[in-house]
């Protein structure tokens, strides 16, 4: 697995998460938060990050770059339906 990019919430990581698994991808989202710290991994490392297989490394930032250009107007909202933290 290789790092994609450090989403900065657990929203965004969310809404990433589920548009890369639209497109074939999986990831694997992992959130520095530890409670034995209280956030103090989070405030230094950021919120977490969104890690992808090497071989869909390409697509996967090309997904996201667009995805993170387009204005909001152009971002399908109503394609991301609410999910539950696992």
């Amino acid at each position: 697995m290789k790092n994609l990019i450090k989403p900065d919430n657990g929203a965004e990581a969310r809404v990433l998460r589920s548009l890369l698994q639209q497109h074939g991808i999986k990831t694997q989202v992992v959130s520095f938060h530890d409670t034995a710290y209280d956030g103090l991994f989070q405030a230094q490392y950021g919120w977490g990050v969104i890690r992808v297989a090497e071989s869909d490394f390409a697509e996967a930032d090309k997904i996201v770059r667009e995805w993170k250009e387009s204005s909001p107007d152009d971002v399908p909202w109503d394609e991301f339906p609410p999910e539950h933290e696992e």
